[in-house]
């Protein structure tokens, strides 16, 4: 699994915010030694996220659970299908059934949302990208589920690709000297994305040679132009208040990709069940 040390990091800071010194209600009232049966339960429609990681929390409390998963990552499930079963310590699906639904439900909500706007730009040749508008500390799962639901990730965060804002911009004294300086410093072969708000930033950005072009805030007719300029010269993305309302009309401009946002700072959480029995 990519990222999987940041991931266990995940799991044992959620687990630790959780459960602590222990879950002093069960341990007090459920035997050591029972044993219990979990189903957990799809309660709408949607798209599954994040499986994997919450076997890694049960885990956790129980190294020799069973593990039954009837749907596989990214997969569309309807209300009342089962997600999976996992047999186990009673005390151990009793304490880490809140930390599992949390990343399940988020996870889930956020590959749910994105497969809305994967299914709005069909036919039209433009890719829908994450942003780094994540949870803190979350952002790994955050763009795993954006990927399941049929998205593409961007940069991962300040350290693997180069982009170029507005204060960046007026700090270096316009586009051109802002490419220079950071193609003078970064490795060869760093993917290198300048904002642009008109049609004079866009030929800059050109001249300077940057790899993507970010078109933002225009209105789809600039836009439209922007793209047309552009002609292959470098890759084009549009962002700014992308709504699933907006996306399509969007899409049809000619861009290569539309990032939103959305997908992971308004994130509507799956609605799943956790139904435990005692064997």
């Amino acid at each position: 699994m990519e990222n999987s040390l940041l991931i266990e990091k995940i799991i044992q800071l959620a687990i630790e915010e959780d459960v602590a010194t222990g879950d002093i209600t069960t341990d007090s009232i459920i035997s050591e030694k029972s044993t219990a049966v979990a189903i957990l339960t799809a309660k709408a429609p949607g798209v599954i996220s994040g499986i994997d990681i919450i076997k890694d929390v049960f885990l956790h409390f129980d190294k020799e659970i069973e593990w039954t998963p009837y749907i596989k990552e990214g997969q569309r499930v309807t209300k009342g299908e089962i997600i999976l079963r996992v047999k186990g310590s009673f005390r151990a699906l009793l304490t880490g059934e809140r930390t599992a639904l949390n990343i399940l439900q988020r996870m889930s909500g956020i590959a749910t949302a994105t497969a809305l706007y994967v299914k709005e730009l069909e036919g039209t040749g433009a890719k829908i990208l994450d942003t780094r508008k994540t949870a803190p500390g979350m952002r790994v799962l955050d763009k795993m589920a954006v990927k399941a639901g049929g998205g593409e990730n961007h940069r991962m965060g300040l350290y693997d690709m180069v982009l170029i804002k507005d204060n960046h911009i007026k700090v270096a004294g316009g586009i051109k000297n802002a490419v220079a300086q950071v193609k003078a410093k970064v490795a060869a072969g760093t993917l290198i994305e300048t904002e642009t708000t008109n049609l004079i930033e866009v030929s800059e950005a050109i001249e300077a040679g940057c790899d993507i072009i970010m078109l933002d805030n225009m209105e789809n007719k600039t836009m439209a132009e922007a793209v047309n300029i552009i002609a292959g010269k470098a890759r084009t993305e549009a962002s700014g208040n992308m709504s699933l309302e907006r996306l399509r009309g969007v899409a049809l401009t000619g861009v290569d990709y539309i990032s939103a946002g959305a997908l992971t700072h308004s994130v509507t959480a799956l609605d799943i069940s956790m139904n435990i029995t005692q064997e």
